[in-house]
């Protein structure tokens, strides 16, 4: 008997038997995209960096942020610019690293409208203030000099709910992801121009994580970021995995375009950054925007809102083979 103890004892104290520590992390919901945002968590990267990955889904980013402030999750992929304004609130969050420094989106509408000054007097879907198709449709317009006010906006929920909203003739314009193009013309829908024509300086997602998280589990935030990075040089190394993976998270049927058009799309302009580095000019010219929109009442010091060292150490701990 005291033989059996001592096996057991040893069995449970291996890597194998011991629990790994959870971490979750969040994101929008899953898309065309999921398997390259969620290769990391769904593929299976978590259990070999040693921690126990759990997704979770959220209809917008601004619901994601509130689930990292009140500690319902441990980071969350989102727009780096709805970190900043947590940031200037005096929230204690920090980025990580951007894995889709660039702006996978379009402007899409239905009707007489040529150009974006023929928005004026016409419906704009948009999703949640702050988030990332508000912060492009603020952008587009101010650059092409149209007037919020001459434009009727309103919050029509996630990209599906947009797009169907204009389908339906509910809206004559709205923002979302590049994807939908090839589904476009079939609904009489168009795409009116790509953001990252005009904003080249976009950042589309980040990690972010809390610096309690940081000064708490310094070690499983590691183990996360490390995970991230080899889940997303996976999906960029194997077309066919990725699009297999999205099409299991969104039951999307076959002969759906979008998966392998939105894969494509991001694979041809180098849209995805499987390092995840800190792109420090990027996340200034996000900086500005905001202020000048009106998003953020002032510039902070953007050194307080990032954590590069994290990053260091999970490259670190990829390179030795952990």
């Amino acid at each position: 008997m005291k033989r059996i103890a001592i096996l057991i004892a040893l069995l449970a104290a291996s890597p194998a038997w011991a629990q790994m520590p959870v971490w979750k992390h969040g994101s929008m919901v899953a898309k065309s995209d999921a398997g390259i945002i969620m290769m990391p968590t769904r593929g299976g990267f978590g259990p070999k960096q040693g921690i126990d990955l759990r997704p979770l889904e959220m209809k917008d980013e601004t619901g994601l942020m509130r689930s990292l402030i009140s500690g319902d999750v441990d980071s969350v992929d989102g727009s780096p610019g709805v970190a900043l304004i947590a940031g200037t609130r005096g929230v204690d969050v920090r980025i990580l690293g951007c894995f889709w420094p660039s702006a996978p989106y379009a402007v899409f509408v239905r009707g007489p409208i040529n150009t974006v000054q023929d928005l004026r007097g016409h419906n704009f879907a948009i999703s949640s203030p702050s988030s990332a198709p508000d912060m492009v449709a603020r952008a587009v317009l101010a650059k092409f000099d149209v007037p919020r006010d001459s434009i009727h906006f309103a919050d029509l929920g996630g990209d599906a709910d947009r797009f169907k909203a204009v389908v339906a003739g509910l809206a004559d314009a709205t923002v979302v992801s590049m994807e939908y193009e090839p589904i476009a013309a079939k609904n009489d829908v168009r795409l009116l121009l790509a953001a990252r024509d005009v904003m080249p300086q976009y950042i589309r997602l980040c990690v972010t994580t809390t610096a309690k998280e940081i000064a708490t589990r310094h070690d499983d935030v590691v183990a996360f970021m490390a995970a991230e990075i080899a889940g997303l040089r996976h999906a960029m190394a194997d077309r066919d995995a990725a699009l297999a993976l999205t099409r299991s998270i969104t039951r999307l049927p076959a002969d759906d375009p979008r998966p392998a058009y939105i894969y494509d799309d991001a694979a041809a302009h180098h849209a995805i950054d499987t390092e995840m580095t800190l792109p420090m000019e990027k996340l200034g010219w996000m900086q500005d925007q905001l202020v000048a929109l009106g998003n953020l009442p002032r510039k902070i010091d953007l050194n307080t809102l990032v954590d590069p060292s994290i990053r260091v150490d999970a490259l670190k701990r990829l390179a030795a083979g952990q």
